[in-house]
């Protein structure tokens, strides 16, 4: 199924077209079944394309079937390049080109691999999509990352991963200038999260740890409640400081809690995998 970032130019929707290029950017390639070196070149920008995965999108003509179109835009070779933003031509080249040659010039009009990674990441958190997003955030480079709208998007995805101690980190060092709306909100949240993660009844239930150390049953009540409010390296801790004496305490119930939790992070959580690591120590 073709990319749905290559066009294929006629007669028909050469004016809609370069009428879209009012909303992106339109690469056109001018080629031709007659021209061998323009047929080896039209992988490679349909691999170029997928590339920037959206940032243009790839216009194909073949000038041998659309020799009115060809001539209208005056092709003197083949291939013929021409990049199109806001209906006019602002760029182009003519005859073959190395490929290095075609992204330095696709580079001086559109967006960079971050610019791309961060519009990406800012539509998958308006859509919910906050798991998704991080990684994109997480990957561009250190002085994107610096950025206040950047950090704003990190922490909305921190928070809705449950990591909740970076996002508390990256919203203390937010510019004043973006202490906007968005930012009082994330810090609504943390606080909400905060709040629920020192309970008054999650106070008591540490009372009567402090003063019981030794009940198995209390630390894995006081473990399960600091799961639920993603205290989980807490959790982790205080069941791991009993069943790295006796795997079998509470007759293996602890170490079913111990396991749910770590499944419910998943195979991807550092600290779930810090946890499984020191089990698997101990089994083998």
């Amino acid at each position: 199924m073709q990319s749905p970032h290559i066009i294929e130019v006629n007669q028909t929707n050469f004016r809609d077209v370069l009428e879209s290029s009012m909303a992106s950017p339109i690469v056109f390639y001018f080629w031709a079944p007659m021209s061998e070196e323009s047929v080896q070149m039209l992988p490679q920008m349909q691999q170029l394309v997928q590339k920037y995965n959206g940032a243009f999108k790839l216009a194909q003509l073949n000038c041998q079937e659309e020799q009115a179109i060809a001539g209208q835009f005056g092709i003197q070779a083949l291939p013929t390049i021409a990049v199109f933003i806001q209906g006019q031509p602002v760029d182009g080249l003519g005859g073959p080109q190395p490929l290095e040659a075609i992204e330095a010039m696709l580079s001086r009009h559109l967006p960079s691999q971050d610019e791309r990674n961060v519009q990406e990441a800012l539509t998958l958190i308006q859509e919910q999509k906050h798991a998704q997003a991080l990684p994109l955030l997480l990957n561009v480079a250190e002085d994107w990352q610096k950025k206040g709208e950047v950090k704003l998007a990190l922490a909305d995805c921190y928070l809705e991963t449950q990591q909740f101690d970076a996002a508390e980190s990256l919203l203390k060092a937010i510019p004043l200038e973006y202490q906007d709306g968005y930012y009082k909100s994330l810090c609504a949240k943390l606080e909400l999260h905060q709040q629920a993660s020192n309970s008054p009844e999650l106070q008591a239930l540490e009372q009567s740890y402090q003063a019981n150390p030794g009940d198995a049953a209390i630390a894995s009540e006081l473990a399960t409640q600091y799961h639920e409010v993603s205290r989980d390296e807490e959790a982790l801790d205080l069941l791991w400081s009993f069943l790295k004496k006796d795997l079998n305490t509470q007759d293996g119930d602890m170490k079913k809690t111990f396991m749910d939790i770590l499944n419910a992070l998943g195979q991807g959580n550092a600290l779930a995998s810090q946890y499984r690591r020191k089990l698997y120590s101990l089994l083998y």
